[in-house]
């Protein structure tokens, strides 16, 4: 198929769905992809819009935030296009976003998103119910157009042919990418999120060390 006469594709799941999974495999499909976004543009809520009808014209798929957020925008601006929502078990969603992003100033795309309480995790339900939201909202709205929108769960279906199936191209020869793999699972988000600082700082210190012998 003509690279220019192939649908826009918008992958619309939420951070820590397998957005940089979908990244990885819509480029290597021949994709021009871009995702996240201005998530530190602090006028983000005013501009959203202008944001990404600009963005949209100068690449072909989209991952990430702010994404999720203009689906609707999207789907009017560019007809014709696929939608992946990209989801993933609940919790172990928020084990993976906590752990991610605790400890972190929150961006105000993130704020845009989860409100002004984001960046506290006393309350799962704050992030939960915000992505339980978005899901639901997202498989109404295509409720009657099952041929535009593909709902997969990337950290258990690492396969090629439900995406190429969807979007009418072939598997390319080349394992399917998984990112972002997680590691200790075992362990609780807080242990993690140490354990993860703990790591960089070790990183940056054998960095100093290794540039005094060179």
């Amino acid at each position: 198929m003509d690279d220019s006469a192939r649908p826009k594709v918008f992958c619309i799941g939420f951070q820590k769905t397998g957005t940089t999974t979908m990244m990885e495999a819509l480029s290597i499909l021949g994709y021009r992809v871009t995702g996240p976004n201005r998530a530190h543009d602090k006028d983000i809520a005013e501009k959203v819009e202008r944001v990404v009808a600009e963005l949209s014209h100068r690449f072909d798929a989209f991952q990430d935030h702010p994404w999720p957020l203009v689906y609707r925008q999207m789907d009017a601006l560019h007809p014709g296009s696929k939608f992946i929502l990209t989801v993933r078990d609940e919790q172990k969603w928020y084990d993976s976003y906590r752990n991610h992003f605790e400890g972190r100033e929150p961006t105000p795309l993130a704020e845009l998103i989860y409100g002004p309480e984001t960046g506290r995790f006393e309350d799962p339900e704050l992030y939960k119910g915000r992505l339980r939201r978005h899901n639901l909202e997202v498989r109404e709205y295509f409720r009657d157009r099952p041929d535009d929108l593909l709902v997969i769960d990337v950290t258990r279906d690492q396969r090629w042919e439900p995406i190429c199936a969807f979007l009418g191209l072939q598997v390319p020869d080349v394992p399917f990418p998984h990112s972002n793999p997680r590691k200790y699972t075992f362990l609780p988000p807080k242990v993690r999120a140490v354990l993860k600082k703990g790591g960089r700082r070790l990183g940056r210190s054998w960095s100093k060390m290794l540039r005094g012998f060179t």
